[in-house]
């Protein structure tokens, strides 16, 4: 008996067989996705590692013999017109009769197309402001937006910026990674080169211009928003004419204005509260007591501001249904 025992923890750490499988279809035509290559990606300690790849047939079908490699997660990994799709298989999930939709990519914008929301957060302090945006886009077609020369949405970033932009960007099947941005025709405009997938994708945006309290700051918007925000967070007053008034946040207090217009001129006065700056991203210590909440939305690259933006946008997001419907029963 004692020589069975001993054999248990042996085969719990012998990796098994196992299949993934499953069918890729291409939701712009409708039609299985053929001769696409499929591949296995398993997560370890080195971040993402292929484990194996297959073609898909006839019928969009590929199947996978792979050495399992222990309980942790794997994903499922398809590129079309240099667009990679990903689908995700948690430990304890059927690896057999996966769905993976991709879609055919244009360079030109499609008209399904659009910002829903448009945040934009001021962190003044120190002779420097920081600005923060945020962008939720709506890709309700079935066709990707990507262009991987000339980038896809549009941004204003200040000449004041000197051209410096961390960018973070999250696809609806994915998780935020940084993305790259390129110099456009129009001035003081950029745009982010990462892909406008079918679904929601989510940009998040940082950069700093230099900061005078009580000073006029003029900023532009260069996309057709649905709505666009404009937020000063807790201890900083920002005034300015023609916004509408939406109130405060009950949990971070940051106060929200709507802006109607393609450009904004304001002033600010105050600094953001020392208790809201504290952690800092770059602090290794620190990292634990963000929490899954703040990780997604802004990677560790990023200054404090990032996590500001984490805690304050990640509950207005939220809010916004409610305060624009108060104000509007006002």
């Amino acid at each position: 008996m004692k020589k069975i025992a001993l054999l248990f923890p042996l085969l719990a750490s012998v990796p098994l067989m196992a299949e993934v499988s499953g069918a890729v279809v291409n939701r712009t035509t409708a039609q299985p996705q053929v001769g696409a290559t499929v591949t296995l990606y398993k997560f370890g300690q080195g971040g993402m590692e292929p484990v194996a790849s297959s073609k898909t047939d006839a019928a969009g079908a590929f199947r996978i013999d792979a050495t399992a490699g222990g309980q942790g997660p794997s994903m499922v990994r398809v590129e079309v017109d240099k667009v990679i799709y990903n689908h995700m298989c948690p430990p304890g999930t059927p690896t057999t009769g996966i769905a993976v939709d991709v879609y055919n990519a244009s360079k030109r914008q499609p008209p399904e197309v659009k910002v829903s929301k448009h945040m934009i957060l001021f962190q003044p302090g120190g002779g420097r402001m920081t600005v923060s945006e945020t962008y939720l886009v709506e890709n309700t077609g079935k066709i990707t937006w990507f262009d991987p020369a000339a980038g896809t949405l549009p941004f204003y970033l200040p000449a004041a910026a000197a051209g410096k932009v961390e960018i973070s960007a999250t696809a609806p099947d994915g998780m935020a990674v940084p993305a790259p941005s390129a110099k456009t025709a129009r001035a003081d405009t950029y745009a982010a080169k990462f892909e406008i997938k079918p679904g929601e994708t989510r940009l998040d945006l940082n950069y700093a211009v230099p900061y005078t309290e009580g000073a006029a700051y003029a900023g532009r918007v260069a996309t057709a928003d649905e709505n666009t925000y404009l937020i000063a967070p807790k201890g900083v007053t920002l005034d300015a004419q023609g916004l509408q008034d939406l109130g405060a946040e009950p949990r971070t207090q940051a106060h929200i204005y709507g802006l109607n217009a393609a450009a904004y001129s304001v002033k600010l006065t105050g600094a953001v509260e020392e208790a809201a700056a504290a952690p800092a991203a770059d602090d290794s210590s620190a990292q634990p007591d963000s929490g899954p909440e703040i990780e997604p939305i802004m990677p560790r690259i990023y200054s404090r501001a990032g996590l500001i933006l984490g805690l304050a946008l990640g509950i207005l997001t939220l809010g916004f249904a409610l305060l624009y419907r108060a104000q509007g029963n006002a």
